[in-house]
């Protein structure tokens, strides 16, 4: 698996970075979605790399994904930031068109 991220989205996940946080998680959000199968890819910040976390191949910044969530993610994918939300696409098409900043922590 493998991350690209734009200049204009590493400048903003690094300005949305605390000092103890070092890794960028790729996640499977299904809060409020009904089961595990529904849900929306997104992005977080995350302290440590825990065992159960898989490297995602990224020049910009060291990126992990839990091995279980690893399905719901394409093999090479782009994450950009067009000054208001972050966006999330594959070749294939677009995982999540509108990350918000704010649930970035």
């Amino acid at each position: 698996m493998e991350l690209s991220i734009t200049e204009q989205a590493l400048a903003k996940v690094k300005e949305l970075k605390s000092a103890n946080q070092h890794y960028l998680a790729l996640t499977y959000d299904t809060e409020g979605c009904g089961c595990g199968v529904n849900g929306m890819p997104t992005i977080n910040w995350k302290a440590e790399k825990e065992n159960s976390d898989l490297a995602v191949e990224c020049e910009e910044i060291p990126v992990v994904v839990h091995y279980q969530q690893k399905v719901f993610f394409a093999k090479k994918m782009t994450l950009d930031y067009n000054g208001q939300t972050f966006r999330l696409t594959s070749p294939e098409g677009v995982l999540n068109p509108f990350i918000s900043p704010m649930t970035i922590n």
